[in-house]
């Protein structure tokens, strides 16, 4: 059974989370904070396992201090952060202090079950709707160990919607109508695509998108 921490100034989205973790098998939580303060002094009364904490929690100190002092005095502890917070600064230095999570307050539930499921067995994770480039996977993860980062996608979610269309072979104007968005934003969505996943030629891009199972033949 693993023993978890809720950690948020707003007492009704501890209850919510309580609530959605108690559910879950073998995860109870054993422990609530309303700041960063409170979160730590708990961390060394308590067995915790796994600590959902959001970012910001005043007064006191920010969360990404408490993820800090957390992991450095008891490393073993899964810090997985539950924050507004999409910029990719955040998750980028939430995880170079120790968190090995990170999931915003705007996805549903089952962002938060997969994200716990997934750091128990040894992995980051990253929400699916948190933007993150090549580029910033490997700086996030040069100072860390664990080399997974699951979760996330480096493309948009109409990105992903317009990729598969694209691969097929659909032209633009045909993409749009699909998606009732006009053909200048496809080509935007297309050039961002090329960008992001530093693809040079649409051969490459239907190699990318058969490889990750987005199309099928």
């Amino acid at each position: 059974m693993y023993k978890v921490l809720v950690a948020d100034d707003h007492a009704i989205v501890r209850a919510g989370l309580m609530t959605l973790i108690n559910q879950q098998k073998n995860y109870q939580v054993v422990a609530e904070a309303a700041n960063g303060n409170e979160t730590f002094v708990q961390v060394g009364q308590r067995d915790i396992d796994i600590v959902i904490m959001d970012l910001s929690m005043p007064p006191g100190e920010n969360g990404l201090e408490t993820t800090r002092r957390i992991h450095n005095q008891y490393p073993d502890i899964l810090i997985l952060i539950l924050s507004m917070h999409d910029e990719e600064t955040y998750v980028d230095q939430a995880i170079k202090n120790g968190a090995v999570g990170y999931v915003l307050k705007s996805s549903p539930d089952s962002e938060i079950v997969n994200a716990i499921s997934t750091i128990v067995n040894g992995r980051h994770y990253v929400d699916e709707n948190v933007i993150l480039l090549k580029s910033d996977i490997k700086n996030i993860l040069d100072d860390v160990t664990k080399t997974n980062l699951w979760g996330h996608s480096p493309l948009s979610k109409r990105e992903r919607e317009v990729m598969p269309l694209v691969a097929l072979g659909y032209s633009n104007k045909e993409v749009a109508a699909k998606l009732s968005i006009s053909t200048k934003t496809v080509e935007a969505h297309k050039a961002s695509i090329m960008h992001k996943l530093e693809l040079a030629s649409h051969v490459d891009l239907v190699r990318y998108a058969i490889h990750h199972k987005l199309i099928e033949f």
